[in-house]
């Protein structure tokens, strides 16, 4: 049996229920002061524009294909209503207060935003959210263990197979962490020591962690509690380690929250006066539910879910790093009214000044930057939204301009270029004669220049 006869899971429900809480209030405070800029009416990606595009081009099927709320009003006033709604539904969550309703407003919300946010809400950990919150629909169900032991499992199994399925060379040689600090999107302050680290220790750490991905998700359906909680230990040391180096949002946060899920009431005897919230109970619905979520998790193993669901995302693929990166390039635009003298526009947290402290921001997510170090692993033709950037900063528009750093300019400048730089972290030595964490080389213009006004 997955799960032995005799364990109970009330009270890792409850506490499991208020903590996805507090996740989801991260996740929709995280967007609030964002999503105008994002996908307002005079955002990157207008999420009016998208939905009547593809209006146009789908007819009926595209309120399946892109479910969201949206579609009654895609306005900057709806946007951000929504994300003050995700934060109400979210802390009553964690409150327990009508926990069930909370949790089906939580996903909707959620999924409204994520559906028109593309592509500055195509990450992993939206998915995982999504896919967590939607089981959690389903509290009370006898299924409701095994379900998240099994989403857990495929996230951390998957994340690692693909890692070897890849075809990644730095992978199989285990020489994947000798990249990996300098080159993941917002490296954190340890990061920059944990590359100066002996290639022998990063080329262990490498293989430990190809190893709790790959074999410890198994241990979470060990019988003996003891199994479990060592598979859970060694699962939040690996994501205490992942967010010490890095900025992933509220990823590791919620993947932490899954670990529980490894445990079940025994483990918590010294909270056992704890009185959970009530649910109302419909046992039988609640586990035809979840028992198809099962299946179609099991079909997604072998890529054979159905594709319909796909826009719900209630059940998602998983793998981060399948690749490693070797090299940094990193974009940074500039201004200018002489095509002479180019001042930078800087983004908040990604690399820019070479001398400037690596950012410890997480669990916000700065979704521009992020998307910006996408950007530079292909070409403007392949990140239109990139265009659009530049465009809305040459007309000055404050809602773009208020995901960036204060403008340098006044008013807004007759020219604009994005440059590609290659970044790497400096040698101890290095940082300690000059002050600088980064060093980078000019590769070229990426885009531009372009200008508003013609040269004539």
């Amino acid at each position: 049996m997955l799960l032995p006869r005799g364990q109970t899971f009330r009270l890792i429900e409850s506490l499991f229920l208020r903590l996805l809480g507090l996740v989801y209030l991260i996740a929709f405070a995280s967007l609030w002061p964002q999503i105008v800029g994002l996908v307002g009416a005079n955002g990157i990606t207008p999420a009016a524009e998208t939905l009547a595009a593809i209006h146009a081009d789908y007819g009926w099927r595209a309120y399946l294909d892109v479910p969201s709320v949206f579609w009654l009003s895609p306005t900057d006033t709806a946007l951000q209503a929504i994300c003050v709604l995700g934060c109400v539904a979210a802390l009553l969550l964690m409150l327990g207060v009508v926990v069930r309703s909370a949790a089906v407003a939580a996903y909707i919300l959620y999924l409204s935003l994520v559906t028109i946010g593309q592509p500055f809400t195509s990450f992993q950990w939206d998915a995982l959210l999504l896919e967590t919150g939607f089981l959690a629909i389903f509290a009370s169900s006898s299924l409701l263990p095994l379900a998240y032991r099994f989403l857990l499992f495929r996230l951390m199994f998957e994340s690692g197979l693909v890692k070897l399925t890849s075809g990644d060379i730095n992978w199989r040689n285990l020489h994947a962490l000798r990249y990996h600090f300098f080159t993941q999107p917002l490296p954190t302050p340890l990061a920059y020591y944990m590359q100066q680290a002996p290639t022998s220790l990063l080329d262990s750490l490498t293989l430990l962690t190809l190893l709790i991905e790959l074999a410890v998700p198994f241990l979470l359906f060990a019988h003996p509690r003891r199994v479990r909680q060592i598979a859970a230990s060694l699962l939040v040391l690996l994501q205490i380690f992942i967010a010490l180096t890095g900025n992933y949002a509220f990823f590791n946060l919620l993947t932490l929250v899954l670990c529980l899920w490894a445990l079940d009431d025994e483990c918590l005897h010294d909270w056992a006066k704890w009185r959970a919230p009530a649910l109302p109970l419909f046992p039988k619905a609640n586990d035809i539910a979840v028992g198809l979520v099962v299946l179609l998790s099991v079909l997604q193993i072998f890529a054979l879910e159905p594709s319909f669901l796909d826009s719900f995302e209630i059940v998602n693929p998983y793998g981060l790093f399948a690749v490693m990166s070797t090299s940094r390039t990193e974009l940074v635009i500039e201004g200018s009214n002489d095509e002479l003298h180019w001042e930078v526009y800087s983004l908040r947290y990604k690399p820019g000044d070479l001398a400037r402290s690596l950012p410890v921001v997480a669990p916000y997510q700065p979704r521009l930057d992020w998307q910006m170090w996408f950007a530079a692993l292909g070409q403007p033709q392949n990140n239109l939204w990139t265009k659009t950037l530049v465009y809305r900063l040459l007309l000055g528009q404050t809602e773009v301009l208020s995901l960036l750093e204060p403008a340098p300019f006044a008013k807004p400048p007759r020219w604009i270029r994005i440059q590609a730089y290659s970044y790497n972290f400096t040698t101890l030595a290095q940082r300690k004669g000059n002050g600088t964490i980064w060093q980078r080389t000019l590769l070229g213009t990426w885009f531009g220049p372009v200008s508003m006004v013609s040269k004539n």
